[in-house]
């Protein structure tokens, strides 16, 4: 039964299309997969279907069919039509033209959607995880014993359960995007709306909330509309596929065929070949950080660790969570005190003690380390030319700014073209994987001598991924700059890492070739390392 009907469908922002002539039917209880590029439309498609006002078609409608209640108005998908509504009344059915209709309609529509935007985590920073949940149920018998435990059910669903008091504040970027993902499912929509919705999170944690999705969404016969950059999520959950290129539908279809025609233009990484370094530029020594807990006694984060990286060297820092990786990446970066033991960093002929705080000491070496966290973001109010420049506190002359972002830009993967023509646009009119290059193009043109990237492939689709294999590579070559990769994405590691080494348990097990590494890998870190396994 159709549920939404897209007809000639047009948006233009800045005199550039990004959707054109959409034409598309969705059934009810049906699951949409869309692919693409970044910057294919994708993400402009989704927010438009959920009545973001800034995404309007400049021309053409979406219709939505549907039952609604002809006493409060509650929306239900059309099967409910003839039914009984909670409220006395009856379902009578309707067809609305979305962007067009009464205010009212509108918003009973909109009511009825639920939808997870990649790296945006709409929660309540100061309520617990359980209270986000349970506000997403309506204020009215929000207590109540029954959605107590509906709530408790979802936050085990999507593996918080563990977190049901702490406040929204303190949790990750994952954790948060969990309980996003319990939130919108606590609505039971009748449309739901995923833009990545697992981006921020390890293998293991997202195939484990696609099985959520596929359990609490498309086997209840909820509509669903999901990107992924995982093809083999949308090979697994979508009933039907449209590939997006450049704003149109260059194939809708069966799953499997769309999805091996898109890979099919996906690129392979370059190898990375045998490169020349130079002589060691970080020299970690018996390095300890231990904490105190009156519950656990004596907390060994980092127990021991000996570490040498050399300079053009791109180096991994691989483990599961827990394993110690980012207690080390602080004290690499001078913002944790280790327990005992030495890091000093070589910054032109002299050895940097970075244990020791002061402006001639660590202070020396901090503005020559980039750091690109997961959770990276750019200034929304500044033009990419801004976010390059003076937001960072780099003050170039005009002109000179511009060859210099520009040249930054096709460093990380874009075109001379597009580099040019993205300076004086905002963030908000960039895809993710846009934004994810432009992130890295701001910590390069400050030209460090050491990059450290943090979980660096989190919200990746594959070309993008592919792209930013390929940059990090150029980018080694061109600026002669030394990477730390900290990642649990040994697929990533194995294509862009001269050498990695293995964290397990605050220990290191093994330093060597990337090949080496998985050689070493226990099953469970196989299973959430690599994603091919």
């Amino acid at each position: 039964m159709s549920f939404i009907t897209f007809k000639n469908i047009g948006k233009t922002f800045n005199d550039v299309p990004v959707l054109k002539n959409i034409n598309l039917e969705i059934d009810e209880g049906e699951t949409l997969g869309i692919l693409g590029r970044s910057g294919s439309g994708k993400s402009v498609l989704i927010s438009m279907l959920r009545g973001t006002k800034e995404y309007e078609p400049d021309e053409g409608q979406i219709i939505f069919h549907v039952a609604m209640c002809k006493e409060c108005m509650h929306v239900e998908a059309p099967s409910k039509i003839g039914k009984k509504c909670s409220c006395g009344g009856e379902y009578e059915e309707k067809t609305i033209d979305f962007w067009h209709a009464e205010r009212l309609e509108f918003a009973a529509i909109k009511r009825r959607i639920a939808i997870m935007l990649q790296r945006n985590f709409a929660l309540y920073d100061e309520e617990t995880v359980i209270d986000n949940v349970l506000k997403a149920m309506g204020d009215e018998g929000k207590y109540l014993e029954e959605n107590i435990y509906r709530a408790l059910e979802l936050l085990d669903m999507v593996q918080m359960s563990h977190r049901v008091t702490h406040v929204a504040r303190d949790l990750s970027g994952g954790e948060k995007q969990r309980v996003v993902l319990a939130r919108q499912l606590a609505k039971n929509p009748t449309l739901f709306l995923a833009d990545e919705p697992t981006g921020t999170l390890d293998p293991q944690t997202a195939d484990r909330l696609h099985d959520t999705l596929e359990k609490e969404i498309k086997n209840k016969n909820i509509t669903m509309v999901i990107t992924s950059h995982w093809p083999e999520v949308i090979n697994t959950l979508a009933d039907k596929v449209i590939w997006l290129e450049k704003g149109e539908i260059k194939e809708c279809g069966k799953p499997e065929e769309v999805v091996d025609k898109f890979l099919a233009t996906v690129p392979l990484p370059k190898k990375v070949e045998k490169h020349a370094h130079g002589g060691p530029e970080i020299e970690i020594k018996n390095i300890k950080k231990y904490y105190y807990s009156i519950e656990r006694g004596v907390v060994k984060a980092d127990d021991n660790i000996n570490l040498s990286v050399n300079h053009g060297e791109i180096f991994g820092i691989v483990g599961l969570s827990g394993s110690g990786k980012t207690t080390l990446t602080r004290m690499i970066l001078g913002l944790t005190d280790p327990s005992s033991g030495e890091i000093n960093i070589k910054l032109g002929d002299d050895w940097i003690d970075m244990t020791k705080a002061g402006q001639f000491n660590r202070g020396r070496v901090t503005p020559y380390i980039g750091l690109l966290h997961q959770e990276y973001s750019l200034y929304p109010s500044r033009t990419i030319l801004g976010n390059l420049t003076d937001a960072i506190s780099l003050d170039l002359p005009g002109e000179f700014a511009k060859i210099k972002a520009s040249h930054v830009l096709v460093a990380v993967g874009f075109d001379e073209s597009t580099a040019g023509n993205i300076l004086e646009k905002y963030p908000d009119e960039l895809s993710v994987g846009e934004k994810h290059r432009v992130a890295l193009a701001q910590v390069l043109i400050k030209e460090p001598n050491i990059i450290i990237l943090d979980e660096p492939t989190g919200t990746m689709d594959p070309i993008t991924r592919v792209i930013v294999t390929d940059s990090i590579l150029r980018a080694r070559d061109e600026f002669d700059q030394t990477f730390l990769i900290v990642s649990h994405d040994m697929d990533f590691v194995l294509d862009v890492c001269d050498r990695a080494t293995l964290m397990r348990g605050g220990k290191v097990l093994e330093t060597g070739k990337p090949e080496e590494i998985v050689s070493s890998l226990t099953v469970k870190e196989k299973e959430d390392m690599l994603k091919d396994e």
